[in-house]
């Protein structure tokens, strides 16, 4: 995995501000996240790996007060405490930088002080967020094809044998005792359900997918009618989109698949009742998120991901121990469900070349996929219909 970085020059000293030593110049030329907060915690220097951490310009991040990104709990105020106090350098690891504006994970922080600047503290930061998430991506992957080869073998050997199954019962009805028919009524069920359960693993199958443009908010627009006129019917659905999003390269049928399996996951959560006694929502989010580009296996390919569409609910959340492998097939804490509805999703993303993460805990379950924006030259917009 590679990000884009470009090269800038060091932002000049804000008017008024402390001036920053000539190692500004080194820091903006380091590849990964590098900023200067003062005693007041406001930002006076970032560099532009540090603009695409924290999803913000230098210009927008100049003297911005860290508390406007994290909430004042947060593991990294106190790492900021200590290096003052110690007057020494300190690292932190596996931090949670989480906020509205805010979402990364898995996150390591070194901060060292400035003696030349009393108070300020130099930040490095190391983001194993995309490492983690690529990682598991990779292994939702590989669950995605065993079910695929899984629902070619049942195909071919569970059908054919079924049907005779059912045709059997059928004609042993015909001549059998009352209580012998109940038993072949119940063999002409279960062979029915057992068919229904094959047909459903049949969408694992590897179609190869014909992308266009697509405008996501017009597909999102079509998830929401269909969930509110039915499974959602009772629930707050929430639009909080990015208007300026370009379009998805995807096809339309099976984004929408995608989103309406991950809006019918959010409601059946919120069954269980929202957290606090809150009303259940369902919030649909779009956002643009610079710089995130995957290598493609095999060849010297990019695959550049900016375009971030989330599923949120304010449910009880998922359980720890099923998250590490919520994306395989069987897997749900569902009664009665099967646990294929997360790991068709999977596929599905995994087909458009995108990335699909869940980020989960009590009262805020998001499911967070990254798609790719059309290469360039291609047509516009197809229809939404």
């Amino acid at each position: 995995m590679t990000r884009d970085v470009t090269t800038k020059a060091a932002p000049a000293p804000r008017p008024g501000g402390a001036a920053l030593p000539e190692a500004a110049a080194i820091l903006s030329a380091l590849p990964m996240p590098a900023v200067v907060l003062d005693a007041e915690e406001r930002f006076r220097f970032a560099n532009p790996a540090a603009e695409l951490f924290f999803q913000h310009s230098t210009q927008t991040l100049l003297d911005m007060p860290l508390g406007e990104l994290l909430p004042p709990d947060n593991r990294l105020f106190g790492l900021l405490h200590q290096v003052r106090m110690q007057d020494s350098p300190v690292a932190d690891h596996d931090l949670t930088l989480e906020s509205p504006r805010l979402h990364r994970h898995g996150v390591s922080v070194y901060g060292a002080p400035m003696p030349d600047l009393p108070g300020h503290v130099v930040l490095t930061l190391q983001d194993g967020s995309t490492a983690a998430m690529l990682d598991r991506q990779l292994h939702f992957l590989g669950a995605a094809r065993g079910a695929t080869a899984m629902a070619a073998m049942l195909a071919h050997e569970v059908k054919n044998p079924l049907s005779g199954i059912r045709g059997a019962a059928q004609l042993l009805e015909q001549g059998a005792s009352e209580g012998d028919r109940e038993l072949c009524t119940l063999i002409q069920e279960e062979s029915d359900r057992i068919r229904k359960l094959v047909d459903r693993m049949e969408m694992f199958s590897d179609r190869p997918i014909e992308p266009r443009a697509v405008n996501i908010h017009s597909v999102l627009d079509h998830v929401r009618r269909v969930a509110q006129s039915g499974f959602a019917s009772h629930l707050r659905i929430v639009q909080e989109y990015d208007p300026s999003l370009p379009a998805v390269w995807g096809e339309r049928d099976q984004l929408v698949q995608i989103l309406l399996n991950l809006v019918k996951n959010a409601a059946e959560a919120l069954a269980q009742g929202a957290t606090n006694g809150s009303p259940g929502e369902i919030q649909l989010v779009t956002a643009y998120h610079h710089g995130v580009r995957i290598a493609v296996p095999g060849s010297n390919e990019r695959v550049h991901l900016p375009l971030q569409v989330m599923v949120r609910d304010n449910g009880p959340g998922i359980p720890e121990p099923l998250r590490s492998t919520l994306f395989e097939p069987f897997v749900t804490t569902k009664r009665g469900g099967q646990g294929l509805g997360l790991a068709l999703v999977a596929k599905l993303v995994a087909n458009h070349g995108g990335l699909i993460e869940c980020d989960s805990r009590p009262g805020r379950t998001t499911f967070r996929l990254s798609l790719p924006a059309p290469p360039p030259g291609e047509p516009g917009l197809e229809s939404d219909e």
